[in-house]
């Protein structure tokens, strides 16, 4: 009888060991993501804040993964510390979470999260003889049912580090929801768009405004799903680069542009970001494109000037290689950035695109008409062709044209199209 009684005893033991490991973090010994999920599933109220170390993954990278796991048990040596009262977790690679027994109201939570972002700004830690400083995001919730609240509290993560701020609180009156309900369903519509090759370019004409013919034109990615809804770039892009594939649409778009122009003798343009540039696999699918096609001529790759460039040389680079094929290179949408001049000096591209919230009033705004006029004349004294975009009406045309702008391109000209009517 004692034998079984000790046998029970082991086995109880044993099994609170089990689950202790089941719900603890090896490298940090906190609670992991299983115990916060029971702890939650325990709770009548209480309020769930998570935090994200900032740029982690280059912390890592730099210094190493040793230096990275001495980083991860420093913040929640520090965390676990200094928060007595609360419950601290680490819950994924670089992120830990905080739980409150109560629930907070929302300017209760403001404060408590100003008050925590405060007392674990700049943290630093001493490594070997190095000095690691490490910064944090925090997001919490202010909602009336904790249901999906690990999908809220994330949501609300993901917008302060997208917006760089040191903390975000998510609400039932925010679109968070319909956001990521919205990058799901293009995400699903991505793929099968993929899979079904009704990834297309549209072509719209651009117009010579000396002899008011179609000498051109611009391609544009279009989605096409499955009940033949055809979406405009903005609505499925920034889904696309969540879903990793936006390099698959690049390629698509342009090798679809290239074959279309084998047989009709005009001249094209294709968009480009600044992340197509520095994508080597898209540097080499475009390079080879020129080689194959010997289109180079007939070419344009327009870069946008609100685009943050982040390494000027790679895009001298990648420019200098387009023009060794004969292509041309355009600043799309100048004057909605910083119109930045010097940019245009180092670059020097072929032609200049107006944007056209510069463009559509142009015929009643001074201002409009003052700043156009501005760029207009730089240009021509750079020896760059110079595009009116967004010309919507008769009295824009007219209004560009006398300026001396070369060419025009809008709705009033034409709408992007699928086909090229010759």
């Amino acid at each position: 009888m004692e034998n079984i009684e000790n046998l029970k005893k082991e086995l109880g033991l044993a099994r609170n060991e089990l689950l202790l490991q089941y719900y603890t973090d090896n490298l940090t010994s906190l609670p992991n993501l299983y115990k916060l999920r029971y702890d939650i599933e325990e709770s009548l109220d209480f309020t769930l804040i998570v935090l994200n170390i900032d740029n982690f993954k280059i912390l890592n990278d730099f210094y190493g993964f040793i230096v990275g796991d001495f980083i991860l048990e420093a913040v929640g040596k520090k965390l676990n510390g200094a928060l007595e009262n609360e419950k601290i977790y680490r819950i994924a690679s670089d992120e830990f979470a905080i739980l409150l027994d109560e629930r907070l109201k929302f300017y209760e939570l403001k404060r408590y999260l100003m008050n925590i972002v405060e007392r674990f700004s700049h943290l630093s830690f001493a490594y070997a003889e190095t000095k690691i400083f490490v910064d944090l995001t925090f997001a919490s919730a202010s909602t009336t049912s904790i249901d999906n609240i690990f999908s809220k509290v994330n949501m609300a993560l993901k917008y302060a580090k997208e917006k760089l701020l040191k903390f975000w609180i998510y609400e039932d009156d925010m679109d968070m929801g319909d956001e990521y309900e919205k990058n799901l369903k293009f995400a699903i519509k991505i793929r099968e768009a993929l899979n079904n090759s009704r990834l297309i370019p549209y072509f719209q004409p651009i117009l010579d405004n000396k002899t008011n013919k179609i000498v051109k034109y611009e391609a544009l990615s279009r989605l096409m799903d499955s009940e033949g809804l055809i979406y405009a770039p903005q609505s499925f892009i920034p889904a696309a680069k969540k879903i990793k594939v936006y390099d698959k649409i690049t390629k698509i778009v342009i090798a679809k542009t290239f074959d279309m122009f084998r047989d009709i003798n005009l001249e094209f343009s294709i968009n480009l970001s600044f992340e197509d540039i520095i994508n080597q696999d898209i540097y080499n699918f475009i390079l080879e494109m020129l080689e194959d096609t010997k289109m180079g001529n007939r070419v344009t790759f327009e870069l946008l000037e609100s685009e943050k460039v982040d390494d000027f040389e790679k895009v001298l680079h990648f420019f200098s290689e387009i023009k060794r094929y004969g292509g041309k290179i355009a600043i799309d949408d100048f004057g909605s950035g910083f119109s930045n001049f010097s940019y245009l000096t180092r670059i020097k591209p072929d032609f200049i695109k107006i944007d056209g919230s510069l463009i559509k009033n142009i015929d009643t705004d001074k201002n409009s008409y003052i700043v156009v006029e501005t760029i207009v004349d730089f240009a021509k004294k750079m020896g760059i062709e110079t595009v009116a975009e967004y010309v919507h009406s008769s009295t824009v045309l007219s209004t560009v044209k006398s300026m001396g702008i070369d060419y025009s391109q809008g709705f009033f000209i034409d709408k992007p199209t699928p086909t090229i009517e010759m």
